[in-house]
């Protein structure tokens, strides 16, 4: 059961000026593409090739390090365009605003807070909000690993991701991180956070 390259939910373009095309059709067709190549030849005629990507990830320490690169890189990224949308951004409403007024004070705190996790993310990683014994939290990861891995430093169900490889931003923002983090939250889809939430 190989694992397909879903298409992106948008036109390469439609986040511009935030996320360029070039960046996008870049980090889908190669680097995204690379991940779910990867990991279909990695579980081939292994136990992991008929079960589910989260079924992978949470015992994701009993497999190779070719299976949690590309499965965390496959599943990241699956997660990371849904999280984006043309026309967004703004701030959350719903069931997801009350929790994080309540979690972390204030919206701006929040976001402060996201953002660093981001920013002081060494090398290539991402950040995420998600949710751990009901309470949202806020951390980053290395590389490909993201909360549902059992190796994992945080661990729970994602929320929000924001991927800072630098392929994910060096053409238009180069090694400005905090720019490229800055101009993401004009795009975040909150009603795709809130439905997560809500699940």
């Amino acid at each position: 059961m190989a694992f397909k390259l879903a298409d992106l939910p948008y036109a390469f373009n439609a986040l511009e000026p935030h996320i360029d095309a070039k960046t996008m059709e870049i980090h889908h067709d190669r680097h995204h593409k690379a991940y779910t190549d990867n990991l279909n030849k990695a579980i081939e005629g292994t136990p992991a090739d008929n079960l589910s990507i989260e079924d992978i990830l949470k015992d994701i320490s009993k497999y190779t390090p070719a299976v949690r690169n590309n499965g965390g890189g496959f599943y990241n990224h699956n997660l990371f365009w849904t999280m984006m949308s043309p026309n967004a951004g703004g701030m959350p409403t719903g069931n997801l605003a009350d929790a994080i007024y309540s979690t972390f004070g204030s919206f701006q705190t929040f976001k402060e807070q996201f953002s660093n996790a981001g920013v002081t993310r060494f090398g290539s990683g991402w950040a995420w909000l998600y949710l751990q014994d009901g309470t949202l939290k806020i951390g980053s990861t290395p590389n490909q690993d993201n909360p549902l891995m059992d190796v994992s430093e945080i661990k729970g169900i994602p929320i929000l991701c924001l991927d800072v490889w630098e392929h994910a931003y060096y053409l238009n923002y180069q090694n400005k991180r905090p720019d490229y983090i800055a101009a993401w939250w004009n795009v975040v889809n909150w009603e795709e956070a809130g439905r997560r939430f809500g699940k």
